[in-house]
């Protein structure tokens, strides 16, 4: 891990290709621990569910939704890249249940599908977010989606999103339980959160990870012992297992930081380049780093994570049920069967171009 003295409040990278942006700040103070490219603007990817949550948190405590309203998959949603749940078109389910896929699992479908809920169309709720980001004094955000996925004029920094996490915390007390779920139940199949320090890292309370190729593997992190409490942002890591060892390094740094160290979040000075928005995919998604990942897990498929912060969880990890009120998920497709010449005396498949038999069409579902 890089040392507090590299991690200064004033610290910049030369050139945007090998940044790695990171702060560290103190949530019950606002002042920030440490930094390092603070304000380079990055793709968020999954991040970018945080403020979709709080939309929706904000949502809930005015009383315009519950969480038992009903949450319906459109097609739009259904239709969106994964990571998601494979529910069909017309699913319906819980807000609640919706919020603990999109923030669990990270699923694609359900934050369109909570953003179509809770704004009433895609266009209303991206502005609502865009509006909150502006309320906050997130000066280098703008969201086009509520998922994460890339996009032009899709963009964050490691200090917006320090100051979202700290409003999310202070405003919305009430519902920081759903960082928590160390996994969730469909009732047909179960998944871990992809925040691999839940039950981990000791004081461990969220918040969310991401990844494209563009951003890197991001993850914003938060715990709180005895008195202290601290919030982490790591942007651009190599692997999944690489930015759970920044996150778990930077907040044992900040939970053993002097208090009432360094400056207000609100005041930390602009410093770097700030003008485009930083693309890595390069650096991220090519042969070699993949080969690279490959290398960061065991022979059972989990990550190999080397912070001495990080341990095994110390019980089996507990799944929340999220079954959906009607419809469920689409099966996996059929497995692809290997083209073989056929045996004397079988017909031969048909030529490239001859008649075929069509398939039966079925009505479809409503949108």
């Amino acid at each position: 891990m890089a040392s507090a003295a590299v991690l200064s409040a004033t610290l910049a990278f030369a050139g945007a290709a090998s940044a790695n942006p990171k702060i560290i700040v103190d949530s019950n103070t606002g002042r920030v621990i440490a930094q390092q490219d603070a304000f380079l603007k990055w793709y968020g990817a999954s991040l970018t569910k945080l403020m979709t949550t709080y939309v929706t948190f904000d949502a809930l405590k005015s009383g315009r939704i519950k969480l038992d309203s009903v949450v319906t998959m459109s097609q739009r949603a259904v239709s969106q890249p994964p990571s998601n749940m494979n529910f069909s078109v017309g699913t319906t389910m819980t807000l609640d249940n919706a919020l603990k896929m999109m923030l669990v699992k990270s699923a694609n479908d359900m934050a369109y599908a909570v953003g179509e809920t809770v704004g009433g169309s895609m266009d209303n709720f991206v502005a609502m977010m865009n509006a909150e980001a502006a309320r906050l004094g997130m000066t280098s955000t703008h969201y086009i989606n509520p998922n994460g996925l890339p996009g032009k004029g899709q963009y964050t920094t490691a200090r917006d999103l320090a100051v979202l996490t700290l409003r999310l915390r202070r405003d919305f007390p009430e519902y920081m339980g759903y960082f928590t779920i160390e996994g969730i139940d469909t009732g047909k199949r179960q998944y871990h959160n992809y925040n691999t320090l839940i039950g981990r890292f000791d004081g461990a309370t969220g918040m969310k990870t991401g990844f494209i190729c563009a951003s890197g593997f991001n993850q914003i992190g938060s715990a709180t012992r005895g008195n202290r409490s601290v919030i982490s942002v790591v942007l651009g890591s190599d692997s999944l297992a690489g930015r759970a060892d920044d996150t778990a390094n930077l907040l044992q740094q900040g939970l053993t930081s002097a208090p009432n160290q360094g400056v207000p979040l609100a005041s930390l000075p602009v410093s770097g380049d700030t003008s485009e928005v930083n693309d890595v995919s390069a650096e991220i998604c090519n042969p070699k780093a993949a080969k690279i990942r490959s290398e960061t897990r065991d022979d059972a498929g989990r990550t190999i994570q080397h912070s001495p912060y990080i341990h095994e969880m110390d019980h089996p990890p507990q799944y929340v049920a999220v079954y959906p009120i009607t419809g469920g998920e689409v099966p996996p497709p059929p497995p692809k069967v290997k083209k073989t010449a056929p045996k004397k005396g079988e017909a031969k498949a048909p030529a490239k171009g001859a008649a075929v038999p069509r398939p039966v069409v079925r009505p479809a579902a409503n949108p």
